[in-house]
């Protein structure tokens, strides 16, 4: 046991001793760069030894618990990216039709729903609009967001 913790230890002297001579001898440069990266990678390599018997233990043991719960987080991840990302396109979608009511003339609150596509996009599907009624914002819903009119929802009050 001695004898091994020996050797190990004066493999890692004589690596570190090594790296510290290449260092001392190369100029500044992108080889001394390469170089102390190689170094670190073998002192690394040097201290890790001794737990070279422990990889063909954990390879032996059950990951199926391991990737499950790795699935089941990536698709949590996946979901709540979905959403925040839904959530951003209702925004910037009720801002749009706002920015256009205003240059119109009018004060609306929009609220905007949306929903995924099959390719995972989420785009508008329903509006919700607190104001007057106006054909052209309801005809911009319709053409260029692709809310159909039965899918609009005006609330009138006055501006």
């Amino acid at each position: 046991m001695i004898g091994a913790v020996r050797g190990w230890l004066t493999g890692v002297v004589a690596v570190s001793l090594l790296v510290f001579l290449v260092r001392m001898l190369l100029p500044e440069s992108a080889v001394r760069r390469v170089a102390e990266f190689t170094g670190g990678l073998l002192l690394l390599s040097a201290l890790l030894y001794p737990l070279k018997g422990l990889a063909p233990k954990l390879l032996e043991t059950d990951l199926s618990h391991w990737q499950q719960e790795i699935g089941q987080r990536q698709e949590e991840l996946e979901e709540t990216q979905a959403d925040a990302l839904s959530a951003v396109i209702a925004e910037k979608t009720a801002s749009y039709i706002s920015d256009k009511a205003e240059a119109l003339g009018l004060s609306l609150r929009v609220t905007v729903e949306t929903e995924p596509t099959a390719e995972g996009l989420s785009v508008p599907v329903a509006a919700e609009v607190e104001g007057p009624y106006s054909q052209a914002i309801a005809s911009l819903m319709e053409t260029e967001l692709g809310i159909p009119r039965e899918r609009q929802v005006w609330h009138e009050r006055e501006n």
